[in-house]
C-alpha cells in the first residue's frame, strides 16, 4: 500500500503558486540572489492570494472576509492559524527576516477591495493611487529585501508600479470587460466620448482606441522615467526592478496599430524567461 505524497513544505508551495499565476514576478526572483529568493516569493504569493479573491467567489461578502483574515493576520490579531497557512507562514517569515513594514502590505489589501465590485475607477487620480498602493508597493517591498531602503528605490517603485499596473489594466480589458468590471477612468472614457456599455459589449470603437492609447502614453512616460532612475539605486537592488523589462515588451505589444483590445494576447513562458535574462545582463541592472 503505498503511502500518499507528503505536503510542499511553505516555501515550495508559495514558490509554485507565483510560478502557476505570475509566472513574469516568478522568473524575475530567477535572477536574484538565492538568500533573498526565498523573501520575494512569499511577497509575491502574498499578492497572489489577494489578487485571485474576486475570482474564487461570487459575491463580495466572502471576498471582504477573505481580506479581513488578511488584515487581522498583519496586525497580529491571527495566531495559530497564520502558522498553519504556507503564504502567511512565509510572510511573517520574510517580514521578520528583512524588517519590512506591515503598512504597505495591510494597505494593499485594502485597495483591492475595489476588486470585488463593479464601480468603476472614477478618475485617472484614483486609478494611479489604487496602482500606487498595489503595484508600486510591491516592487517598494522587493527592493527592500534586496537592498536597504531609500528614497530613490520608492521613488523608482512609484513610477515602476504605475507603468506595469497600467499595461495590466490595458491587457487584462477583455477578461474585465466580459465580468464588467471597468478599471478604465471614467474620467478618460468620458474625455474620448466612450461609453461604458461599448466597452462591456466588446465594441472596438474609435473613442476606445484613443482611450487606450492616452493609457499607453501614460504608462509609457512613467516606464521611461523609471528606467531612466535605476542608475540611481544600488546595483544589489536593481532585480527587483527586472520586471520592467516585461512591462516595456507588453506596452511594445499592446500599441501595435490595429490590435483587437478584446483578443486576449497572452505571453510565452520563454520569451518571457528571454526577456527578463537580456534585461538581467544589460548595462540598465548591472552598471
Amino acid at each position: 500500500m503505498s503511502s500518499a505524497a507528503p505536503p510542499p513544505d511553505s516555501a515550495t508551495f508559495c514558490a509554485d503558486l507565483v510560478r502557476s499565476h505570475d509566472f513574469p514576478r516568478y522568473a524575475a526572483t530567477l535572477f536574484a540572489p538565492a538568500s533573498e529568493r526565498r523573501a520575494l516569493l512569499a511577497l509575491y504569493a502574498f499578492n497572489v492570494e489577494i489578487v485571485r479573491v474576486r475570482d474564487q467567489v461570487s459575491q463580495p461578502l466572502p471576498g471582504e472576509i477573505r481580506f479581513q483574515w488578511w488584515t487581522d493576520m498583519l496586525s497580529g490579531h491571527v495566531h495559530g492559524s497564520a502558522e498553519g497557512n504556507p503564504v502567511a507562514a512565509e510572510l511573517l517569515r520574510a517580514i521578520r527576516e528583512f524588517d519590512l513594514p506591515v503598512e504597505p502590505l495591510s494597505l494593499l489589501v485594502d485597495e483591492h477591495q475595489f476588486d470585488l465590485y463593479n464601480d468603476p475607477m472614477p478618475t485617472m487620480a484614483a486609478l494611479e493611487g489604487y496602482l500606487a498602493a498595489t503595484s508600486s508597493a510591491l516592487f517598494g517591498l522587493a527592493a527592500q529585501v534586496l537592498g536597504p531602503p531609500s528614497g530613490a528605490a520608492e521613488h523608482l517603485a512609484r513610477h515602476a508600479g504605475l507603468a506595469q499596473g497600467i499595461v495590466q489594466i490595458i491587457a487584462n480589458l477583455p477578461r474585465d470587460a466580459s465580468r464588467r468590471q471597468l478599471f478604465l477612468p471614467q474620467q478618460v472614457l468620458a474625455s474620448h466620448g466612450c461609453q461604458m456599455e461599448d466597452v462591456f459589449a466588446g465594441k472596438e470603437t474609435a473613442s476606445l482606441r484613443a482611450v487606450l492609447e492616452q493609457l499607453a502614453g501614460e504608462a509609457q512616460q512613467h516606464l521611461t522615467t523609471a528606467l531612466s532612475l535605476l542608475a540611481d539605486v544600488p546595483v544589489q537592488a536593481r532585480p527587483a526592478f527586472l520586471p520592467l523589462s516585461q512591462v516595456r515588451a507588453d506596452l511594445k505589444r499592446l500599441s501595435q496599430p490595429g490590435r483587437n483590445p478584446f483578443a486576449p494576447q497572452p505571453t510565452s513562458r520563454l520569451r518571457t524567461l528571454w526577456t527578463l535574462w537580456r534585461a538581467s545582463r544589460s548595462r540598465e541592472f548591472t552598471k
